[in-house]
């Protein structure tokens, strides 16, 4: 069989390999990847200010509450002991606290301490003085906490500029300007008695810290209804943002801390009135030498004791104070369960739960403070194991639905 001619193949031309210009497309690369990482830097930076709060707030509720914090605190754990110099020592004998300090032994001194709390009340130790002045320093820790906490513990989802920090700071800022007024009511029996130095910082304290928080407030609430405005809900998703956050706290708060507000007020505005329907509450008010500096008029009290009255003026000035912080303490708690509401995105539990944990830790320690004085009350015929429950069980709820 004859072979096959093979057809002559036609020689390949090969063409030269095109020149790619690659300096242009690195320049766009890299020019593309600088403007990424620009608006990825701008949005972070702007995410950063819209989260956290502004320096000149912290600084000044930094500087401010840290100062008031420290008084508060010596009020409770060393009663009586000065720590502002001179001017502090001057307030401490108009109000009486001296009588409670004892460094004379040196390491065994009780010092104002908790072991300066006895297990019986006579008339010579005065145990229900104590009493207010711990539980005073107590809510002053409670109050003062509210402001530092959150800021300087700044949870995550948590941001200023849409206004979650809005209503601890209005509330805190009318706590302020209450505590400023009562000091001035007594600033002349303060000047009188050479006490007055003191209370005048604090009251400058107090008025210029408040009007800082004001500030802030206003500008965060214009920024955040400016970013509320753009969403928009359905009207199931409207009904539900009108919600109270949560009813069980809800109704916690409003039995306990409805009955303590009603105490508290009652010892800042009528001091030494009776109310009937709170079991052994003569006892109390005689306890806590309400009856001594504040005298119902028209009574047996005020004829044994309302010429004597006017030496306990100190007595009467660091109960309203106390009765003003536990107000206070009660007013956080009433905001965050009555009037925040739920939101659009939840934002009420942000809100209400910043409240929530440091108003649980300062029931806790209102609860510590009635606990070491359980034998000195019994002993003067009076029963706080209802204060203990009940104040347990708000810390208890409060912690539960704030850390859970």
């Amino acid at each position: 069989m004859a072979a096959r001619k093979r057809r002559p193949q036609s020689p390949t031309v090969v063409e030269p390999p095109r020149t790619v210009d690659l300096t242009k497309k690195n320049e766009k690369a890299g020019h593309r990847k600088k403007l990424d990482k620009q608006i990825s830097d701008e949005k972070n930076i702007d995410d950063k200010i819209k989260h956290f709060a502004p320096l000149p707030l912290m600084f000044t509720i930094m500087i401010c509450s840290s100062f008031l914090w420290v008084l508060s605190y010596r009020d409770m754990m060393a009663t009586g002991r000065p720590v502002a110099g001179t001017m502090d020592e001057a307030l401490m004998v108009f109000t009486k606290s001296n009588e409670f300090y004892d460094d004379s032994r040196g390491w065994k001194s009780t010092g104002g301490g908790l072991s300066s709390i006895a297990s019986v009340t006579t008339d010579a130790n005065n145990m229900g003085g104590l009493f207010v002045r711990k539980l005073c320093g107590a809510a002053g820790l409670a109050v003062h906490s509210q402001k530092i906490v959150p800021l300087l513990f700044q949870p995550s989802n948590a941001h200023f500029v849409l206004g979650h920090f809005n209503p601890m700071l209005y509330v805190a800022a009318l706590g302020n300007i209450s505590l400023a007024l009562l000091h001035y009511s007594y600033l002349p029996d303060l000047e009188a008695a050479g006490a007055g130095d003191l209370v005048k910082i604090i009251m400058s304290i107090l008025v210029f810290e408040a009007l800082v928080m004001l500030l802030y407030c206003a500008s965060a609430t214009i920024s955040a209804r400016k970013l509320i405005g753009k969403i928009s809900v359905s009207p199931d998703g409207a009904k539900k943002a009108r919600s109270v956050v949560n009813r069980v706290v809800m109704r916690t708060v409003g039995i306990v801390s409805g009955v303590i507000a009603v105490i508290a007020g009652r010892d800042l505005l009528c001091p030494g009135q009776i109310i009937p329907i709170i079991p052994r509450d003569d006892i109390y008010l005689e306890w806590t030498n309400a009856f001594v500096h504040s005298p119902p008029p028209n009574s047996p009290e005020a004829e044994d004791h309302s010429l004597e009255a006017p030496f306990y003026l100190g007595d009467k000035y660091v109960s309203h104070v106390m009765a003003l912080h536990v107000l206070i303490t009660c007013a956080f708690k009433v905001t965050s369960s009555f009037l925040i509401r739920t939101g659009f995105k939840n934002e009420g539990e942000i809100k209400a739960n910043m409240i929530w944990k440091v108003q649980s830790i300062g029931d806790w320690l209102i609860l510590f403070t009635f606990r070491m004085f359980t034998f000195a009350a019994k002993s003067a015929s009076l029963d706080i194991r209802w204060h203990l429950m009940t104040i347990g069980y708000e810390a208890f709820v409060l912690g539960v639905y704030a850390f859970l």
